[in-house]
């Protein structure tokens, strides 16, 4: 028996384990009846005596003369215990941890007599049931009632879902099967008459409503001293509203990411010898994120050489699906406003200063003092030494969304990518749906594009023609305005029409002497345009007409301003 593996735990009921152990008393009858029944083989009969043998040997409970529930409580305490200890050495092999875990426990303060709620947050695929796993596995055992509750966001989404979520603590920390609850009012009732007595851990795992919590962990005074809660969240701001304190979920380290993808590749805590600057390549381009390092990982083991490399550069313009997938759950849950913000800092504002950029979003109408806090609090961008940033996963993720919506670059709301954008400037097959564009101008490369395709994408808010950063600056300006450019626009200047719309313009060596004459500048907040040909910004006739009316007015001023000066002092 002991060489299956298994731990074996007897319980003696009103039963002597020396009667087990020898099979005296009603044993000794049993046996004797066995034995007479020819449908029982002697050898069947031997084994039953070996084993009860080894059973009456183990010193184990002997529910005799102690109170039952005393007992049952011993024996739960005992089991979950062996559990943890089970658990533990399995969330082991999830690597970096075994930091994390001691870190929460810290915050969670166990042995304290307060009621403490802790929220964990993090972008998606970053760990947090993993941790909040086995932290449950380590902290469940020493606490009366405890309760894991899973994938909450997506239960959340049936017509009933709070009332089940609300049966499921109920029924875990009262240990009652039957539970009769009809309606989330009752449930609550529920929680806080019977719960509130009970010292309890409770998990909630991937919130991302209020009223979920307010319908299962509302308040503190719901559940009984000593009560640990945890909620693990992407939103750090709903996190806020509910906990006492947050834990932060960051991304691997170095080592800790090569250690995980070697896992997964290699099935060691090392890449082969062979494969090592390619597993650090793969790596680098996972930014510690944890799914896409296993992922990636399991998607490489076993495979040649040759997949690995066409594989890495795969990645780089084709992210795998099931990762983009699990990130797209927070953009999803952001509302319009905020969903054009992201897709235009994914395009078009990564790593841009903050303050540089906040009035030109404000011009977006995208109110960025509070929506670029909605992203960061959501783990969708974060802002370090005044700059804005965003992970390169989220950033291919947010243009893919872009990609998807038509494939026909001319027809999708924003243009990153210098193929897509040069070919809709070659081919004239813009349209009203293109909102912004940016091209890093390859210079190594001969490009003849259409001037004229600017007057097909009249919606257009952002044009960023920019020289690419490894171009000498001298260079380009000797070459700014002549036939020697790399780039060279082609079209007629009259049918050049620039969108009335636009808010940020850079187009680094403009190849003309002004702007269109019907481009109005009024939404423009920002004008950028180096090493350009241009000698008159406007249309001259604009620019006198201009300057006309400002005569005009000063004139006006002029002749007013004696009849209003004797107007004031005779009333005085």
């Amino acid at each position: 028996m002991r060489n299956t593996g298994l731990i074996v735990l007897p319980i003696f009921y009103h039963v002597d384990p020396s009667h087990v152990r020898n099979q005296t008393e009603t044993f000794a009858e049993a046996f004797a009846n066995y034995e007479k029944d020819l449908k029982v083989d002697i050898d069947t009969i031997q084994k039953w005596r070996a084993a009860l043998r080894e059973v009456g040997n183990i010193s184990r409970w002997h529910v005799h003369d102690r109170y039952e529930s005393i007992v049952v409580e011993d024996i739960s305490r005992r089991i979950l215990s062996g559990l943890s200890r089970n658990f533990s050495n399995v969330s082991k092999d999830f690597v970096g941890i075994e930091s994390r875990v001691e870190e929460i426990k810290t915050l969670l303060s166990i042995r304290l007599d307060d009621v403490r709620f802790l929220g964990i947050y993090g972008m998606g695929g970053i760990g947090k049931t993993t941790l909040s796993k086995a932290i449950y596995e380590r902290v469940s055992h020493q606490i009366e009632a405890s309760c894991f509750i899973a994938g909450i966001r997506e239960e959340s989404r049936t017509s009933d879902a709070l009332v089940y979520l609300q049966k499921q603590l109920i029924s875990k920390i009262l240990m009652e099967r039957k539970i009769k609850i009809w309606n989330s009012y009752d449930a609550i009732r529920v929680i806080a008459n019977r719960v509130r007595k009970k010292k309890v851990f409770i998990v909630l795992d991937d919130v991302d409503g209020e009223d979920q919590l307010e319908a299962i962990a509302k308040s503190h005074d719901w559940f009984g001293q000593g009560s640990r809660i945890i909620i693990t969240s992407r939103d750090r701001h709903l996190l806020n509203r509910f906990v006492d304190n947050t834990y932060e979920v960051k991304v691997l380290n170095d080592a800790e990411a090569l250690q995980l993808f070697s896992w997964k590749a290699f099935k060691k805590p090392y890449p082969e010898e062979n494969y090592v600057q390619l597993s650090k390549d793969v790596v680098n381009y996972a930014e510690g994120l944890p799914l896409a390092l296993e992922v990636f990982g399991s998607f490489l083991f076993g495979r040649r050489m040759d997949f690995w490399i066409s594989a890495r550069d795969l990645l780089k313009e084709n992210p795998n699906s099931e990762i983009l997938d699990k990130l797209k759950i927070s953009f999803d849950g952001l509302d319009d406003l905020q969903q054009k913000l992201f897709l235009d800092i994914a395009c078009f504002f990564n790593g841009a200063n903050i303050d540089n950029i906040t009035h030109k979003l404000e011009s977006f109408g995208y109110y960025p003092n509070i929506n670029i806090e909605v992203l960061a609090d959501k783990s969708l961008i974060n802002i370090s030494w005044g700059r804005l940033w965003m992970r390169d996963l989220l950033r291919k993720m947010g243009q893919k969304i872009v990609h998807d919506e038509s494939e026909e670059p001319g027809r999708r709301s924003r243009l990153c990518h210098d193929k897509d954008v040069i070919r809709v400037l070659k081919n004239d097959t813009g349209t009203d749906a293109v909102k912004g564009i940016i091209l890093k101008l390859p210079l190594r490369k001969q490009e003849r594009l259409n001037v004229e395709a600017f007057s097909k994408m009249q919606k257009l808010k952002i044009l960023m023609l920019e020289i690419s950063n490894d171009v000498d600056i001298v260079t380009w300006h000797s070459k700014a305005c002549d036939n020697l450019r790399t780039v060279e626009w082609h079209g007629d200047l009259s049918n050049f029409i620039l969108s009335n719309e636009l808010c940020v313009m850079e187009w680094w060596g403009y190849p003309f002497e002004s702007l269109p004459t019907s481009f109005q500048s009024d939404n423009l907040v920002e004008l950028i345009m180096p090493y350009s040909c241009i000698k008159q910004p406007f249309d001259r006739r604009k620019v006198i007409f201009w300057h006309m009316q400002m005569y005009f007015l000063l004139v006006l001023v002029l002749i007013l301003l004696p009849f209003t000066l004797l107007h004031f002092i005779y009333f005085i």
